[in-house]
């Protein structure tokens, strides 16, 4: 196994071990927020992906460009 490996399978162990600590041991509660954290970032990718196809640029997108045109 490669370290890259073993340095991924570690931060996802922390990963988990913190969740469940957030949820005082609770894996019900655990798999619950993850669930909901999942749903509100699909409909967040959702929204953006709607913006884009209408031409709209997220402002995040903007202030990057700004702060790389005021760089040059």
């Amino acid at each position: 196994m490669s370290a890259t490996a073993l340095f991924d399978n570690n931060h996802y162990e922390q990963a988990c071990d913190q969740a469940i600590a957030m949820c005082d041991g609770n894996l019900r509660s655990t798999i619950k927020a993850l669930i909901m954290a999942n749903e509100y970032l699909e409909a967040e990718l959702e929204e953006l992906q709607a913006a884009i196809s209408a031409g709209c640029i997220p402002e995040i997108s903007r202030s990057k460009m700004r702060s790389k045109s005021s760089a040059a």
